[in-house]
């Protein structure tokens, strides 16, 4: 398909009111879209750098302007972040230009000066017009492009072809049997922003199935719908009456992806073309990735544009803008809402100096509805406006071209504001999971630029209160919000956000097997407030509605020690236990059932008031423990599934028992987490200790962080997280971090005396003590509490063995201690 330029009518306008502006005013002086659908009859297979390239050309076109003297003049182009490239984890199957901003400047003849990738999220088109626009204000550039492109649907249709190596991405593929390779090398410099992603999707989201978009924006639509107090058939009409202008709209537009118009009912009748993906979305309803679609936006000076003798009918001025970042999910008051998108939008008509009802083209990022209700709730508009919600037909029917949908907004919004002179057009870009937003508002009404400051109230926003979070839920709950995803075998997968009794929320999934609580979370009934059973596993939280129910499913926790384990070899002998880690082939290294093996067996430990004293060690010669067993992780969120008690079932545990470490060999990684959770270390003369995280992307473990610096100091804590260096014993012993020495293979020999030494101890005592300890770390006032021992001396008074003790003493004789 051709491609597009703004469709704007010239026009007189007073010539005053553009002299009197500065010559640096940043002015929009060309829109461009492209597009392709693979049923077109000239359908080429373009590449999303060719894409973007006739974008660009229909933006300079659109100037009207002499062309070769535009591209000469463009010294900076921005890029929108493409899908393939959006998080760490994506790739590109057919290949992708490393400078995508240069690929596309050299294919229209162009040498900017600058080259810019800007971050994930579907605000930052209209966050990065915003910046390009301050630049040439601030004198930074003069003349900019901003565009991007996404080749989805081709890439799609093409990955069944074979590989064709050789082939390059300028080449017509249309008719080609081979599949092509679209990568390029760009020179030059980039500005790369990143992802952009920090906070915008929660590991424990990932963890509990909540991976997709759709998923989040179920939790959201879940919530408002119970806000309300409607029915699901209710909710599911309004969704559709939302969405089927748009569809109308799409219908008559070139570039949309999906052109055809469908009438409420049918948007969400669920049928075999019209699959639930959620529970509250069928296909029809989120956003199409199934694109071949490009953008571009010519912004520039005033007073370039007036030597390029660019119409003034052309022009178009960004009168108001705003950007704004919701905080992360969990912790939202409302899980339905959104203030910070509204916030966003009433900062641009504020600057704007216009309400809401002066607009006259409105387009609201529609990828789910609710992101269009939150506007509309928010700002008192009527989901049926006569104006419209948008100008394109919404990102399920238009198309969602990954992070590039805003640039196609714009593009429309500027080519109708040009048309009706003194009008205004708004544009509100949503990132993220309703995360971070922009808007902008568009005039042809010449204005001078005015740089923004939502500081005041982005300070408001991360200000309002808070809901507290729980990374492990346990115990009785409520149901906050949900979702249910249908996947395409037919099974089903129930996220639920929790609130337990204590006020904290929490992500959790249904468990395998029951089918009574996800059954009620896609019947009839209001699920939302219903009571529910919560309970931690190393896989994430579970619920179901009774306790008897979880224990039916999951088993009841084990709280006593087994025959036997698969990772652990234990022994228990008098007051003591020995529990040593059995897989030195890889260096006692801890996978998931070890994890799971060493928490349940110190749990049990915990329990049984006969054990006074562990020794924690690891079989062989070689190493006490190296930390996560790297071979059995796909994925870095792998190594943060954990027990609710820590890495190994230790490091997060609060014991009031003296757990010794015998370290053998080299502690690195969560090996060394594990001996700074210990209450002593005995090392032999051949131990040593490392964090080798950083070297393979990773941090170090929480208890490595918040351990490390309190027993060796700032200055080597800090030089083993970021250096990686590796201690021995005899340094780890100077620097508090081992208790005592021992020959080389001794450490246990050593650990074993240690324990003997204790076990003829008071266990009340040496509990009492402990427990103060950890008390006293969080003191601020030493002598304070040192004039006050009544938590020390109250935790005593109601034992035995205290006076015990003192019986002993005075009659020279061993104590029997009863533990009690």
């Amino acid at each position: 398909m051709c491609g597009c330029a703004g469709r704007g009518v010239t026009f007189g306008r007073v010539s005053a009111e553009l002299s009197a502006l500065p010559s640096n005013t940043p002015v929009i002086v060309g829109v461009g879209q492209f597009s392709e659908r693979i049923d077109d009859q000239d359908y080429r297979a373009l590449s999303a750098a060719d894409l973007a390239a006739g974008a660009l050309r229909a933006a300079i076109a659109d100037t009207d302007a002499d062309a070769a003297a535009v591209v000469d003049a463009l010294d900076t182009f921005a890029a929108v972040r493409a899908f393939d490239a959006a998080h760490p984890f994506a790739t590109a199957p057919l290949g992708a230009p490393d400078n995508v901003a240069r690929a596309v400047a050299a294919r229209v003849g162009a040498r900017p000066r600058r080259a810019i990738l800007g971050p994930t999220g579907g605000q930052s088109p209209q966050r990065l017009l915003t910046e390009l626009c301050g630049d040439i204000a601030d004198g930074r550039c003069e003349a900019a492009v901003l565009f991007g492109a996404e080749a989805i649907s081709t890439v799609r249709n093409l990955m069944a072809r074979p590989a064709n190596g050789d082939r390059k991405s300028a080449e017509p593929t249309g008719s080609d049997t081979e599949r092509p390779d679209f990568t390029e090398h760009a020179p030059g410099s980039l500005d790369d922003r990143g992802y952009g992603t920090d906070g915008m999707t929660p590991a424990q989201a990932v963890i509990h199935h909540m991976g997709e978009a759709a998923v989040f924006y179920t939790v959201f639509e879940n919530a408002r719908r119970a806000r309300l107090g409607v029915t699901r058939a209710e909710y599911a009409r309004s969704m559709g009456e939302l969405f089927a202008p748009m569809s109308a709209l799409a219908a008559d537009n070139p570039h949309a992806a999906a052109p055809v118009a469908r009438a409420a009912e049918d948007l969400v009748a669920v049928g075999e073309r019209n699959r639930l993906i959620t529970d509250a979305y069928p296909r029809l309803l989120v956003a199409r990735d199934q694109v071949n679609q490009a953008g571009a936006i010519v912004v520039v000076s005033l007073d370039l544009a007036r030597r390029l003798g660019v119409p003034e009918a052309r022009m178009v001025f960004l009168h108001g803008h705003a950007d704004l970042t919701e905080r992360e999910m969990l912790v939202r008051p409302d899980l339905g809402s959104s203030p910070a998108a509204v916030a966003a939008v009433r900062c641009a008509l504020d600057m704007a100096g216009i309400g809401v009802d002066e607009l006259t083209v409105m387009d609201l990022y529609s990828c789910f509805p609710i992101a269009v209700f939150n506007i509309c709730d928010g700002l008192g508009l009527d989901p049926g406006d006569p104006r419209g919600l948008s100008v394109t037909g919404g990102l399920p029917y238009f198309g969602g071209p990954g992070n590039n949908y805003t640039t196609h907004a714009i593009a429309e919004v500027v080519a109708r504001v040009r048309d009706q002179p003194s009008s205004y057009g708004l544009v509100v870009a949503n990132g993220g999971l309703l995360s971070k937003h922009s808007a902008g508002v568009y005039a042809s009404t010449p204005v001078a630029w005015r740089p923004g400051d939502t500081t005041a109230v982005q300070t408001a926003l991360d200000a309002a209160p808070a809901v507290p979070v729980a990374f492990h839920a346990d115990g009785w709950a409520r149901i906050d919000s949900y979702a249910v995803r249908f996947e395409r075998d037919g099974s089903r997968i129930g996220i639920v956000a929790g609130r337990l009794d204590d006020g904290r929320r929490f992500l959790a999934n249904t468990l395998d097997g029951d089918d009574a609580l996800i059954d009620a979370l896609t019947g009839d009934g209001e699920p939302i407030g219903a009571r529910i059973f919560a309970r931690s596993t190393d896989a994430g939280n579970r619920v179901a509605f009774t306790r008897e129910r979880m224990d039916e499913c999951l088993g009841a926790p084990v709280t006593t020690f087994r025959e036997a384990y698969d990772r652990v070899q234990l022994t228990r002998s008098g007051h003591v236990l020995e529990v040593m880690i059995n897989r030195p082939d890889v260096g006692n290294a801890l996978d998931a059932r070890a994890h799971r093996e060493l928490d349940e067996i110190f749990t049990a430990f915990e329990r049984d008031s006969e054990l006074w004293v562990a020794i924690l060690g690891g079989v062989g010669e070689e190493a006490f423990c190296v930390g996560a067993d790297l071979g059995a992780v796909g994925s870095p969120l792998q190594l943060m599934s954990l027990p609710r008690s820590g890495f190994g079932g230790l490091s997060a545990r609060r014991l009031g028992k003296p757990v010794i470490a015998a370290v053998n060999g080299r502690a690195d990684s969560g090996g060394l987490e594990l001996a700074l959770a210990c209450r002593l270390v005995v090392a032999d003369e051949a131990a040593s200790f490392a964090l080798p995280d950083t070297g393979i992307g990773q941090p170090p473990g929480a208890g490595v962080l918040v351990r490390l610096p309190r027993i060796v100091g700032r200055a080597l804590a800090h030089d083993m997280i970021v250096t990686g260096r590796r201690i021995d014993a005899a340094e780890a012993l100077a620097a508090g971090l081992v208790a005592r020495t021992a020959p080389t293979g001794k450490a246990l020999a050593a650990a074993r005396e240690m324990a003997a030494d204790i076990v003829t101890r008071s266990p009340v005592a040496i509990r009492t003590a402990l427990s103060y300890l950890d008390h006293a770390e969080q003191i601020t006032d030493p002598v304070a509490a040192i004039a006050n021992p009544a938590q020390l001396l109250d935790s005593l008074i109601a034992h035995d063995d205290p006076a015990e003790g003192l019986a002993a003493l005075h009659e020279r004789r061993v104590p029997h201690w009863r533990n009690t």
